[in-house]
């Protein structure tokens, strides 16, 4: 890639350099509500886009199409059932965060139970924002421009990057991310088209791609129960609970729901990322399945069955994570190489860019709040720009240190299914049962917390080989901080009931919202669309069963 073409190269800086204006240019900073929650004037186009941008990192290009080069399109498990999470976080849990005026995930918690429950769920993610999402992103985006500009110290790489995002970000709070979060899906959408249609292409087309791989477990969903990517088990009970957490408990893409003028345009922009999220598949996961036909790495009669990506490189030499960048390079003319380049480079920034103002967000109202009770908006404004700028340059030190924790960002994902059960339980029985307390709560937290810990113990200091894939580890967590809740909570008082009435579901809502639809035209009607996005998840699922 160091051999691209100026007019590639022209392409690039001139989407950033746009990118950047047209975030300022539409930033807003003179209160709170404006500077984290982009006024609470979103509609749902401009939800849903933000939603799609910030959910899809450098990280998520590559390692959608690395996973689809070493085992097929299982990693799209993750994909459509987290559509059908965001069908019911739209449905129940949605309009209580909105109408509720919360700016945090953890505020909601606080309202329910206690400020106990708050302060543990902001501080991990907090932690988890700026050690894990932040630098990572960092990080990964600094390994795919060296690819551009090998002869740049990868410090370097990092500290532009986080000046292109810091800087519109720090400026303009919320409504610069989104503002250029639009911009950027739309390029991450239509680049990544653009190299799906190639990479189809250069295999003869859709059919031949079917003839190809069709036998197997390519094109398969639906995998054994010992398969080390996606085990059928773990698909309907494991991915659920993370696809939860990120999607209704992730202060980093919730905070794009609470920005919407209403319930009705955050439920809309939360459907519309849905439909988008179908089109991974093809997209991002088919073009990396592709790369295996069209000796992209120079290896000739590479085995057609499963091979682990250890043994890829070790064996053939291949890095799965350079099956994106290599897809681009090999496939692409001179002049789209930049606007694919420019999609990864939006990939990077927009998923920088929402981790930045989740953090800011976080600490500026769910701590310095509580210290500073009579602050103003203007100084909880100044307050965040300052946490912002201080996790940048955090993010920035902490990430050329990622590539000596290998096992770090490799296991993230197994990280956050351990720590995502408990909070993903406190967030159900808050919701659906009046019974819950604070000291439920706090306690199923705890309890989830110490078994999370003492699996890690296991697994990463003792080294003690647990053969329980992860996804199927998930749910037995959730079990036990929900066992640990609920008996807590029936041993000791009933919570306030002005912590219950207003902050738990009942079928009574439901009634009140059905007659609220009647007047509203079947298309606009929002059972409708989330009831025709199922539908579209078990016939994406039945295609490829």
């Amino acid at each position: 890639m160091s051999n691209l073409s100026y007019i590639d190269l022209t392409v690039l800086v001139l989407y950033i350099v746009f990118i950047v204006w047209w975030a300022l240019k539409n930033g807003k900073s003179k209160d709170s509500d404006a500077y984290f929650l982009a006024g609470r004037n979103l509609t749902w186009p401009m939800v849903g886009l933000s939603l799609f941008a910030a959910s899809v990192s450098s990280s998520t290009l590559m390692g959608h199409s690395g996973e689809g080069f070493i085992s097929g399109i299982a990693v799209f498990n993750y994909n459509w059932i987290s559509v059908l999470i965001m069908v019911f976080f739209a449905m129940f849990f949605l309009p209580f965060y909105i109408k509720s005026g919360i700016f945090t995930m953890p505020e909601f918690l606080e309202r329910r139970f206690d400020g106990k429950s708050r302060s543990y769920f902001s501080f991990i993610t907090i932690i988890g924002n700026v050690f894990l999402d932040a630098s990572a992103t960092l990080y990964t985006g600094a390994l795919i421009i060296k690819m551009i500009f090998p002869e740049v110290e990868i410090f370097w790489i990092i500290i532009g990057m986080a000046a292109v995002a810091g800087s519109y970000t720090i400026i303009g709070g919320l409504s610069s991310a989104i503002n250029a979060d639009m911009i950027q899906a739309a390029v991450l959408i239509i680049g990544s088209s653009i190299l799906s249609f190639y990479a189809i292409s250069s295999i003869g087309g859709w059919e031949s791609f079917i003839d190809k791989f069709n036998d197997g477990v390519w094109l398969k969903l639906t995998r054994p129960l010992d398969d080390p990517t996606v085990p059928w088990l773990g698909m309907w009970i494991g991915i659920p609970i993370l696809g939860f957490y990120f999607w209704a408990n992730n202060q980093v893409m919730v905070q794009r729901v609470l920005s919407a003028k209403s319930i009705d345009h955050g439920r809309k922009g939360v459907l519309l990322v849905g439909f988008l999220y179908l089109f991974t598949l093809f997209i991002f996961i088919v073009p990396g399945l592709i790369a295996r036909g069209i000796n992209l790495f120079g290896v000739e009669n590479l085995p057609h069955e499963l091979i682990s990506g250890i043994d890829l490189k070790e064996i053939y030499g291949i890095n799965t994570d350079q099956v994106y960048p290599r897809l681009i390079v090999k496939l692409l003319p001179v002049g789209l190489i930049g606007i694919i380049l420019s999609a990864m480079i939006s990939a990077l920034t927009s998923t920088l860019s929402a981790t930045l103002s989740s953090v800011s967000t976080l600490f500026t109202m769910d701590f310095y709040s509580k210290i500073d009770k009579n602050a103003s908006s203007t100084k909880k404004v100044k307050v965040g720009k300052i946490t912002a700028v201080v996790t940048l340059i955090i993010a920035v030190i902490w990430a050329p240190y990622i590539q000596t924790f290998d096992s770090l960002i490799a296991y993230y994902q197994e990280i956050v299914s351990y720590l995502a059960p408990p909070i993903v339980g406190t967030f159900f029985i808050g919701l659906f049962w009046k019974r819950a307390n604070a000291k439920g709560a706090f306690s199923g937290l705890m309890a989830g917390l110490a078994v999370a810990v003492l699996i890690m113990t296991l697994k990463y200091v003792l080294n003690v080989e647990i053969n329980i894939h992860f996804l199927l580890l998930a749910p037995v967590l959730l079990i036990i901080s929900l066992v640990v809740s609920v008996a807590v909570s029936l041993a000791t008082a009933p919570p306030p009931p002005e912590k219950v009435e207003a902050n738990t579901w009942t079928k009574q809502i439901w009634i009140d919202e059905t007659k609220e639809l009647q007047g509203i035209v079947w298309y606009k009607n929002f059972r409708v669309q989330a009831v025709l996005l199922v539908i579209a998840c078990f016939v994406m699922y039945g295609l490829f069963y």
